[in-house]
């Protein structure tokens, strides 16, 4: 179980984590179809964020004082509690907010993010799955077809919406870091 004073830094360690992904932003045709739904996503979080008079996070740069920095990680990633919950196989529990401008973004993105959080959040962890009820990756897959098929359904779609976001959204980085 995380304790409560370790929960903010670990949002703000995991957020630098999703966003640093999403620095990158190479032209379209260069980037996969994960890296254009980060890039959308960064999009829409910056969006939001700067919208709400914020400056979003970016790696290696540091907020001007812990109230920003807690400000931020509150727009971005929702207040407690959390409202999505899910629990994994092997007993720990994954939650997930639906008020910050992460949850703001995955909504567009994916059109569902009560539907997108729980079947991402199985299919990520089908591996630790696999080793926890001494199974094949196999035979996990096929426990989790329905799941699986509604992930490539969801991201079919992110990917949809993100070249439409991309492709409306002028490139301020020049395509570099």
């Amino acid at each position: 179980m995380i304790h409560r004073p370790l929960l903010r830094p670990l949002a703000l360690v995991t957020g630098a984590l999703l966003l640093a992904g999403c620095a990158n932003r190479p032209s379209g045709r260069d980037r996969s179809p994960d890296d254009t739904v980060r890039a959308a996503q960064q999009v829409l979080t910056d969006r939001c964020l700067t919208e709400r008079g914020l400056t979003p996070p970016r790696p290696g740069q540091r907020a001007r004082s812990a109230a920003d920095e807690e400000r931020v990680a509150a727009a971005l990633f929702g207040r407690p509690p959390a409202e999505l919950s899910l629990t994994l196989a092997n007993g720990i529990p994954v939650r997930a907010h639906t008020d910050g401008c992460l949850a703001a973004a995955q909504r567009t993105l994916y059109g569902d993010q009560k539907r997108w959080f729980r079947v991402s959040t199985v299919v990520n962890n089908l591996k630790p799955e696999a080793a926890y009820r001494h199974s094949s990756l196999t035979a996990v897959r096929e426990r989790h077809r329905s799941e699986l098929t509604a992930w490539r359904h969801l991201r079919t779609h992110a990917l949809d919406v993100s070249a439409r976001i991309l492709r409306t959204t002028p490139d301020t980085t020049g395509g570099t870091p």
